[in-house]
Order: structure tokens, then sequence, then C-alpha cells
């Protein structure tokens, strides 16, 4: 066994140790030197200031911990930015359906040769007229970050456009003047992000420095410590390198615009400077590179959305999945099969204007709408916050009443009749003509004229009331009748229509969803004459004895009261200047009436009916207006009275005044019984309420008016029955060897002199095999209809009807003859272009995607290119992969009438359609079969409307409307589109605009129908209008229409 000193070191045991600890802490500082040298440092996990605190985080919405601005020096080299996880765009245009996790993020690592004159300037992306404040709009941008409006360069970071609606996406090389730690801050209206990379690599950049996430954040030019994110951690930075950086910025339409990024060393008492040209430079040069050249473009973590998945319910219901979206993947029953199994009937409908003289862009007003079933959630619901125009009622209706004339309030034990009627009568205006216009509104202000009552008004009036007794008189005296004013102290009388109304109010109509106003009796009763007014400034209404005013509506309001029957004069005008009117609403502070005391012989728990003393001539000559009740305004209203001579005195008194003495007069009659309080809410008032279908009040007339909402709905008891007639004569023919499994869309043309065309496609099982899908027209033909002698065209005669097999002589479905729509048939997508290079990109990157996706091959793209100057167009065409493709050159200015009409003129095959398509659009999965479903030869022309995205809005969170005026998407058959004679390329040779209705004009007159339907996830981009075909800018830089 050899010898160990084992004696020796349990002696010098200390001293090994401490070897072993000098050892270890220089190995640690050997790796800390090498990794600093590589722009890394050890993480130290928690950071302690001088005086041993602790230094808290700042923690961003996401969790993200970014880095403080106090941070010390001791920790300065061993701090780095954790991974922050950025905004990201829609997830719908990041993942596909069916995919369950994000794609890799496509980052650039390899740098592009670099330059010494590359020094002094550094590259500048600009993306227009893209809405929002917050660097998460930015990266939502369609073409963010490799096609951007704009590319140029700038000279220092700090730039300041002097515009509006815009992103900016700077990007170069930052050289550090000196070894040592550098702080960074950026400053910016509205928000930015500085990303900095440890080394010359896009792929490093980290987020070290933002003003603001949301975009109502913002500075001032140079204020750099508005925000603790505004200042990054301290960063080891050497002069002998180069560091990529990315600055993002995004401003909205206010404020004053700019974005800067100040550095300093980290030294006590040192300010921020902006960092000019001697520090930057160029990542590569762009000054010879075309728009759809985008391989150089770095793609860094600023730019990409990293892996978040989608999390948030869809705002639109039209995002949810539906069956119609995939339904053209399931196989179709040969329509071989079908032919036998309705009778053969000629199709003729009544509302096609073959022949008919048509004056200029009137075609409108000739094109019928579609119903479906089930819902397709196309109407825009999540947009009517804006804009209510589905329903009926008019937005200054909608806007003082709401919707209050769909409910009926519960009354409360021992409430009146007279309180229902009162509330019935306030929202009976079921008639557009019983609103005021803004004329007469103006008419009312000016002067104030009665209005006599019909003969049937003067059948059911009011009973007179009872006039006041005189504060002297005993409780038990009989008022006397209130005396009727001569006819010279009232204006001539006329009819108005603003007050058309209050004649038929006396009658007993019907509320909706409430029940019929019993007749009262006629005995006793004078016809009243009705006078209306608005209350004006200056001119209030003093309070006298019987209490401040009552609202208009009780028993709908806060606080209700019943409203007495009061005779109303009319108040002369006052001497002075008209001024503002004002208008109250439902929810105004209506104070109601103090109850009068009950004289004897009223019946107890009832207010006793006021009367009206009799007016004369001193009150007609009185300056004091009294404003009296008007459901048209819901203005202040008081009960009309004759002031005394120390009621004008108290009239001039200040409204403090006036209001303390009705609180006194409240106070002193204390809390009505059975009554709320003033400053009471009935919590536990409810309502009756019906349902309300407000589909079956819409037409199918062409709404231009209204762009939010979506395809009428077809009721499903009808949907049903044709289905189910159907089914029966199918499983009659074929055995019962089809079961149905579920509807997935029917769509009705509706002609009520002949009959109703029906589109079904219905999901079926075949015994013994798969499922199948089934889409075909059928017609419910009316009993004793018959199309004429001939066919449309005199080809084909009507086959004689068939003996009626239904007894009740109900319609009959059959089958319409040359109404049958083909599956196989070739698509020709027909597109002008010109300098629109990233949308050309993305049109061709959608339709491959849109070919990948369907598998369907009989489709072609066809360009007509007006000279671009921004990309090779020809040469994307070859790269995209697309089944077929076809490339036109054309000189001059650009022209949509002529590049359309030179791309159908290269369409060899007559039988193919041809669809008129825009540049920026996205196209819906089941777009091919759509538009081969709803063209037909000879018959049917397909135009469908598209949603037009508003400034800042993607397709997965649609915000805008349907382009309902909009024809320009239009699919035909050739041989249709040259019978028609094609576009008008004489009278549209300068211009676009109006050529679609043109051509809708000449389909129209050509016995076709136009099949009108709004498409799910059917957009038209939100896009820049400057620059567009080819206009350039005063700058020389590259500048591409949008």
């Amino acid at each position: 066994m050899p010898w160990f000193p084992v004696k020796k070191i349990r002696k010098q045991i200390k001293l090994l140790l401490l070897l072993v600890l000098v050892t270890c802490a220089a190995w640690l500082t050997y790796v800390h030197l090498s990794l600093v040298r590589q722009g890394r440092a050890l993480r130290q996990r928690l950071g302690y200031g001088r005086d041993g605190e602790k230094l808290s985080g700042v923690t961003e919405g996401r969790g993200v911990r970014a880095a403080l601005s106090t941070q010390r020096a001791e920790d300065s080299s061993e701090s780095r930015e954790e991974e922050q996880v950025p905004e990201g765009r829609d997830p719908n245009m990041l993942f596909p359906v069916g995919v369950g996790k994000p794609p890799p993020l496509n980052l650039t690592h390899q740098v592009p040769p670099w330059w010494e004159e590359y020094k002094g300037q550094v590259n500048l992306h600009v993306f227009e007229d893209w809405c929002g404040g917050a660097v998460g709009h930015l990266r939502r941008n369609l073409h963010f970050p490799l096609f951007p409006h704009t590319r140029t360069t700038v000279k220092k970071l700090a730039v300041s456009p002097k515009w509006k609606n815009y992103g900016l996406r700077i990007f170069g090389f930052i050289h550090p003047a000196r070894d040592g730690d550098v702080q960074f801050s950026v400053a910016s209206d509205d928000n930015s992000e500085f990303w900095l990379s440890p080394n010359e690599s896009p792929a490093g950049a980290q987020l070290v420095a933002f003003v603001g996430k949301t975009g109502s954040e913002w500075t001032a030019p140079g204020e750099f410590t508005k925000f603790s994110s505004q200042v990054s951690k301290p960063k080891r930075l050497m002069a002998s390198r180069r560091y990529y950086f990315e600055l993002l910025h995004k401003q909205d339409d206010r404020g004053s615009d700019h974005v800067e990024v100040g550095w300093r060393a980290f030294l006590p008492g040192l300010k921020f400077e902006v960092i000019g040209s001697a520090h930057i430079s160029l990542y590569t040069d762009e000054s010879s590179l075309k728009m759809d050249h985008v391989a150089h473009v770095p793609q860094s973590p600023a730019s990409h959305v990293g892996g978040r998945l989608p999390q948030e319910e869809p705002r639109a219901d039209m995002l949810r999945p539906d069956p119609r979206d995939t339904f053209f993947l399931t196989p179709r029953v040969e329509p071989s099969s079908l032919e036998n199994v309705l009778e053969p009937c000629a199709y003729a409908p009544t509302y096609v204007v073959k022949d008919f003289p048509i004056a200029r862009y009137q075609g409108l007003q000739f094109v019928y709408l579609s119903f479906v079933y089930p819902n397709d959630h196309t109407r825009l619901t999540h947009m009517e916050t804006e804009n209510k125009c589905f329903y009926r009622e008019s937005p200054l209706y909608l806007e003082r009443f709401g919707f209050y004339k769909y409910m009926k309030m519960d009354r409360e034990e021992g409430e009146e009749d007279e309180e229902e009627e009162v509330q019935r009568r306030a929202f009976l205006f079921l008639n557009p003509d019983d609103f005021l216009d803004d004329e007469e509104e103006g008419e009312l202000l000016d002067s104030l004229e009665p209005t006599e009552a019909s003969p049937l008004q003067s059948r059911r009036h009011l009973p007179l009331p009872a006039a006041p007794t005189a504060p002297g008189a005993a409780p038990g005296a009989t008022p006397a009748p209130p005396v009727p004013p001569s006819p010279g102290d009232l204006p001539t009388t006329r009819r108005s229509r603003a007050l058309s109304w209050a004649a038929r109010a006396a009658r007993p109509l019907p509320l909706f969803l409430g029940r019929a106003l019993r007749p009262r009796a006629a005995a006793q009763q004078q016809p009243p004459k009705v006078y209306v007014t608005r209350v004006r400034p200056g001119l209030r209404a003093p309070l006298g004895p019987r209490g401040p005013p009552w609202p208009p509506f009780p028993g709908v309001f806060l606080r209700p009261r019943p409203l007495p029957r009061v005779q109303l004069r009319a108040p002369p005008r006052p001497p002075r200047s008209r001024g503002r009117r004002t208008g109250g609403s439902p929810g105004a502070e209506l104070r109601p009436p103090a109850r009068a005391q009950a004289t004897q012989g009223s019946l107890e728990g009832q207010p006793r009916l006021l009367g009206l003393p009799a007016p004369t001539a001193a009150a007609n000559l009185s300056s004091e207006a009294q404003p009296v009740t008007s459901f048209l305004s819901l203005s202040q209203v008081s009960r009309a009275q004759l002031p005394a001579a120390g009621d004008e005195e108290e009239a001039d008194d200040d409204d403090d005044g006036a209001r303390g003495e009705d609180e006194d007069s409240e106070e002193a009659a204390g809390a009505p019984r059975g009554r709320w309080r003033e400053d009471a809410i009935d919590w536990q008032r409810t309502f009756s309420v019906g349902a309300v279908d407000f589909e079956q009040l819409r037409s199918d007339w062409n709404d231009l008016r209204c762009n939010v909402s979506g395809n009428l709905q077809l009721p499903e008891a009808e949907a049903v029955d044709v289905v189910a007639q159907y089914m029966e004569r199918l499983n009659a023919r074929h055995g019962g060897r089809y079961a149905l499994l579920r509807i997935v869309n029917v769509e009705k043309r509706r002609d009520s002199a002949r009959g109703s065309r029906f589109l079904l496609e219905l999901e079926l099982q075949e015994r013994g095999g798969g499922r199948l899908r089934l889409s075909e027209y059928v017609f419910l033909r009316l009993p004793g209809a018959h199309a004429g002698g001939a066919d449309a065209d005199g080809e084909s005669p009507e086959p004689a009807p068939a003996a009626p097999t239904r007894p009740d002589g109900r319609p009959e479905l059959c089958r319409p003859l040359r109404l049958a729509w083909r599956q196989d048939v070739m698509v020709h997508f027909i597109v002008p272009v010109k300098n629109q290079a990233r949308w050309v990109a993305q049109f061709l990157a959608d339709m491959a995607a849109l070919h990948a996706r369907t598998g369907d091959s009989h489709f072609s793209i066809t360009l007509v290119d007006f000279e671009s100057e921004d990309m090779d167009v020809e040469q994307a065409l070859r790269s995209a992969r697309l089944p077929r493709y076809q490339y036109l050159r054309r000189t001059g200015n650009f022209e949509r009438s002529a590049g359309l009409q030179a791309g159908v003129d290269a369409v060899e095959d007559a039988s193919s359609i041809v669809f008129l398509c825009d540049l920026h659009i996205h196209f819906p999965p089941n777009i091919l079969d759509g538009i081969r479903k709803h063209c037909v030869e000879g018959k049917l022309a397909f135009a469908p409307v598209v949603m037009r995205l508003g400034c800042g809005s993607s397709p997965g969170d649609p915000h805008g409307y349907w382009e309902v005026n909009g024809f320009g998407l239009f699919g035909i058959y050739k041989s249709d589109f040259d019978r028609v004679g094609g576009m008008n390329t004489e009278e549209f040779r300068d211009q676009w605009g109006g050529e679609d209705w043109e051509l809708l004009d000449r389909v129209l007159q050509a016995g076709l129908e136009v099949e009108r339907l709004r498409v799910r996830n059917f957009y038209h981009h939100y896009h820049s209008k400057r620059g567009m075909w080819g206009a350039r800018g005063r700058k020389g830089s590259r500048t591409e229409g949008s």
C-alpha cells in the first residue's frame, strides 16, 4: 500500500480549503470576463442597490418584467433583459384552420455584407394610412414587416414627418463611441418600442425600452423619463463592434407626431442625447431594389408575433365556424341521379326586366335579395353600437326614446286607468309622419299655433277638468266652470303635420304588444284645443301653489306620477329674441308635482283632477311664456296657470329661489302616500314584452341605406317544408337510399306571381356509403302559374303541366329547366394592376393558399399590367404556385374598364366564368364554389357583397360595413358577358367609378338575374390611396402604390 500523507493533510486542511476557494473564484472570474467580451453576462436574478435595498421590477400587462432606470452600477454588467413576448397579429392570419401549434419564427440570422459607406444613416420603412396608436396595431397590418408603403433612409434617430395614421420601422446598426455601460431611452407620440441586439444579428434583438402598450400613452419631445419603461437597463457596449437595433413607432390621427432615441453613459448627472449620424449605419442599401424584393428585409423578434395561440372569443359572429365554410369539400351527389326526381318546368320569373327600358344607373332598383336559412350571421351586430339602421326607428327617435315602445310596464295595484292611457299615448309614434323635421322644429320655436281637434277626437276627448278652488274658498265649494277664451285671444287655427299625432292619439289605437283602450263616454265633452311649445332659456315657468312640473311619461321613468288632464292654452310670444332650444331625454331629471289637497267629494287615494282658470286678455298679454305639455319634445312642462299680481313679481325671481320654494312646499306636503319619493328608484319595476322578429319586417328590396344588416333570414318552417317535400320525392325515386343528416344551406328568391326559386344544400347519408352533398336548384310553382307559351329565349316550350297530385292546391316542387350549375367549370379572375407590388404579392400568395387548401385547379389568374415599375409582375406570376395564370401587358395610364375587357378577351372558352375582381380582396375558402353555384349560363350572374374593412381593421377583427352599393366584384359566364356588350371602354377611359353600375344596367336588360348575397369572411382590405397607379411623391424615396 503506497504511502499517503494523511497526517500532513489534516494539519494543513484550512490552507487546502482556501486554495480550492481561490481557484473556483478565479475560474468564475475568467468565465464572466469571457461572456462580457461576447456581449453577454451572467444573469443575476435579484438586483440590489448601494444601500442594500432590493430593486423592484416593472411588470407590463403580459407579466413580462422590464428594466428599471434606477439600476445601480454594481449589477450593470450582470443584468440582462428577459425574453419579451411581443404583441402579435391576428391569430387567424397566423394559424390556418386545423393547425394546433404556431409555425416557427422566420428570423434573420445571417447579416448581409456591410460597407463603410453605410455610415451616417439608417433604414426607414413607412406603413401609411393605418389607424391606431399602439405598436400592436402596426403588427396587425397585413404587409408588416416585408411590404412597406415607402422605403427610405434617415440621418438620426429623431423623426417627425408631421403626418397621421402611420407606422415606422427604423432599423440598422449602432456604433458606440467608447467602451462602457450605456443607457437608452425612447420618447414618442404615440407608442414606440426600441429593440437592441447584443450583436449584429437581428435574431437576437431584445426589447429594452418602450412607450406604452395600449395606444393612449405618449410623451413630449425630449421627455425621456416620463415612464419607467422608457429607460433601459445599462448595457455594456464596445466601440469595436456594431449592434443591430430596431425602432417601431405608431402614430394615430392626433397629437404632435415624433419619435426619438437617446443614450447616455451610465454616470451620475448625465442627460440623454439623441443618437446622431456619427454613430449609426444602414443595415443594407435598398436604393436599387424593387418593392417586391423582400429577401433582404430583416425579420427579428420585434417584427414577429411569437407563439401566441388565440384565447379570446371572436367579436363578430361571422367569425365562428359554420358548415357552409367547408361544405364544398364534401363529395357531391351526381346530378344525373337527380334529374328525374322532380318534374321539369319552365323558369321565367316576373321580376326579370328583359328588354325593359332602364334609366342610367337605375339597375340597382331592380336587384332583389335572397333569403337564407339557417342564419349565416352576416349581420354586423358588433358594429351596431355606431349604426342602428337595422331597426326601423329613426336614429333621432332611438336617441330620445330608445326601445321603450316595445315594452309594456306592469301596472302596480291601485294605479288608475288614466295613467295607462297616457303612457300608451306617449308611445304611439308608429308612423314616420309623426316625427318633427328640422324645419318644422324651427317653426315651433318661432311660433305657436293651435290645432283644431278632429271630429273623431271631439267625440272621444278627455272630460273637462274642474277649476281650482280659490285660496279662501271653502273646501266644499263647487268651482265655476272655465270660461272659453274669445276668438281674438287665440291665433289663427291651422293644420300642422307636427301635431297630426294629437288627433290620432285620442283614438283607442292598440299599442305594440298591448291591448286596445276602452272607449270613453262622449257625453258632456267639448273638443279641446292642443298647443305645443318648447321651453326657452330664461322663460322658466314660475312654480305656483300647485307644485313643480311633472314628467310627460308617467309609469315609464324613474318617478311615476299620474298626469292630470289639463286644458292647454297658447302662451304669447316673448318680445325678446329667441334663445337656444332645449330638449329633454328619457332619462332627464323631471320633478314630480306635489300632491294637491283633495277636496271633499274626491275619491280617497286618487289625485283630484285639477282644472284651469278661465284665460283672460291680461293673461294672454303676459310676457312670461308658460311651457306646456309636449310629448314630442320631452321638454320641461308645467300646468298652464294665470299669474296674479303677486305671482308676476315672483316670476322675476331667480331660479334658486324658485327651487328652494319648491323644496319647501314638497317638505311641507310630505311624502305622498303610496308613491315613490323624488330620489327613489323603482328597482322592482317589471314589464311585459313579446318575442319580436325584426327579420320579418325586412323585404327583399335592395336596401342601399343600411350597410350593417346581413342576409335576409328565411323562416325555419318554410325551409323545412320545402326540404321535406324534396326528400320525399328523392326517397320515392331511389327507394329510401338517402337519409338527411342536416340542412346546411337554403336560399330562396321570391316571386309572388309564379313561385319561388330555392337552392337546396343538404348533407345526406347514402345507404351503404358515405356522406354526400346535394346542391340543386328547385322551383316551388304556385298553382295555375305559367311562364307563358315559350321559355324566356323562345327555345324550349314549357311542358304541359301535369295533373295536380295535391287536392289542397298547395304549391308543388318542380325542376326548373336550364337552371343547373356546373361544379367543374373554369373560373377566370381578371385583375388590372399598376404599381401595387405589395398587393400583387399578397394577392398571389392568397390565391396560392386557396389552391393548396381546396385542391381546386379549375381556376386561373389573369393579371393585366399597366407598365408597373415597382415589380416584375410576370416573374411574380411564374414564381407563384398557381394552377393557371395569364399575363397581359398594356401601355398608358391605368384604365380599369379597358383592363377588365382585355382580360376577358383573352379567355378563349365562352362556357367559362369570368370574375371581375379587385386586388385588395381577402377570399374565403369557399369562394370558388360560391361563384359556380350562383352563375348559370343564360340565367344567373353573381354580384357578391364584400365587407369593406375600416382603418386598422383586419379579417380576424373585422370592423367596417357591407359594400351594398358596389357591383365591381362580378361573376358572369363569358358568353353572357359578350352578349351584353362587355365593359364600356369608351366612356370610362380615363376614369373609374360607375362602370360597374353601367354594366349592371345592361346585364339586367339582357334578361339575366343578378344574385346578390353577403358572403361570409369576404373582405376588402383597407388600403392607402396615396401614390396609387404610379403617382410619385416629391421626395426621391421608393413609394409603392397600394
